[in-house]
């Protein structure tokens, strides 16, 4: 049937035409927005591997309504200037539907874009409650909101670690920002107090003076709202410091380039995420023939195929890719997916989210018995 046709959007780069060469007019094209390079590029692949993996087998039963299924991809390097750029690219050039994009600091403004024309935004990563609080209905995700990750992640640190000497910090982005102030919030409803809440610079290399700060205090469990690259050189300078310290994140760790950073001092980090569908009935087959392609499905992978999945199911139903009629249906319907049944409020959030945790352990990031 259909191959997968991928057509890339450089930063900043208008489009030479209002359909790039090759792109048929009767093509369903949805576009994939996030970090294709740069520092959290490893995200992004999780992304897109599932984005390429779930258009492929879509053409390989015939694409959506009939027709072929094609790819555009816009490199935001998760910086919300540029990620404008790419949401105005794919607006002029009248995408279906929207992956992404990856984090929330890009999708917080790309949703404005997307608002002016209905295009259907899915995120399969980005969780900041900004994103769809202003109540766009054209504005989904396939995992849950940081206040119901923070939430969960307080109520997991207060019962398991309420007599640590606890330290909070972030990394003043979007997403690090908002899941380290929702996590203290609920540890603070709970009555354990941290001695600290602090953030650093994302992009830093060098944290020996917080690390320094860290052990004066007396710290030996640190919750850490950002990204992997920074969460692994701050616990492994901990480490090198002679720190004991327990590090826990949130589902910007999800990545083996965190271990890639932190070394040995990566195991038993522990992180919150959405429950792990590999093994899943619904996840384990696209799963399998994923690690074939010599990936690991891991992090957000089949939540990015869940995103497609969602619109393909949308559109069906609505019979129509009209951006209003697709909205429409996504907020009234139920849909089947690799991640399991999904379905969406008024705003756009799951009805029914779920977190886990998972521990870094062996090189791999294995949920912990419930």
């Amino acid at each position: 049937m259909y191959g997968t046709k991928v057509i890339y959007l450089g930063i900043g780069v208008v489009a030479a035409a209002m359909l790039a060469p090759g792109v048929r007019a009767e093509d369903v094209t949805i576009g994939y927005a996030g970090p294709l390079t740069g520092q959290l590029a490893a995200l992004g692949d999780q992304v897109r591997r599932g984005t390429d993996l779930a258009v492929a087998d879509l053409n390989a039963k015939g694409g959506i309504l009939g027709q072929k299924v094609v790819i555009e991809y816009g490199d935001d390097q998760c910086d919300p200037k540029q990620a404008v750029s790419v949401a105005n690219q794919f607006v002029g050039k009248k995408v279906s539907m929207v992956v992404g994009h990856v984090c929330s600091g890009s999708s917080i403004p790309a949703a404005d874009v997307y608002r002016e024309e209905g295009t259907p935004m899915i995120t399969p990563s980005a969780t900041n409650p900004a994103i769809t609080d202003k109540g766009y209905p054209n504005v989904f995700r396939t995992l849950g909101r940081d206040d119901q990750q923070g939430t969960f992640a307080g109520e997991y640190i207060a019962k398991h670690f309420k007599d640590r000497t606890i330290a909070i910090l972030h990394d003043k982005q979007a997403y690090g920002k908002g899941v380290a102030e929702q996590t203290k919030a609920q540890l603070n409803k709970l009555g354990v107090k941290e001695v600290l809440f602090d953030s650093i610079n994302a992009g830093e290399k060098d944290f020996r003076s917080m690390v320094s700060r860290l052990k004066s205090l007396g710290v030996n469990f640190l919750y850490y709202g950002g990204y992997h690259p920074e969460a692994g050189l701050l616990i492994r300078q901990a480490h090198e410091q002679g720190m004991n310290l327990q590090m826990m994140g949130g589902d910007g760790l999800n990545t083996s380039e965190y271990t890639a950073v932190a070394g040995a001092d990566a195991e038993g980090t522990l992180l919150t995420f959405a429950p792990d569908a590999r093994n899943s009935p619904e996840g384990k087959d696209v799963a399998e023939r994923l690690r074939k392609q010599g990936f690991e499905p891991e992090g957000y992978t089949l939540y990015a195929y869940a995103a497609v999945q969602v619109f393909a199911q949308g559109a069906e139903k609505a019979k129509s890719l009209k951006h209003a009629d697709v909205d429409k249906v996504l907020h009234a319907g139920d849909f089947k997916t690799v991640v399991g049944d999904i379905s969406y409020d008024a705003k756009g959030d799951l009805k029914s989210p779920k977190f886990d945790v998972f521990v870094w352990k062996g090189g791999k990031a294995e949920p912990l018995p419930k």
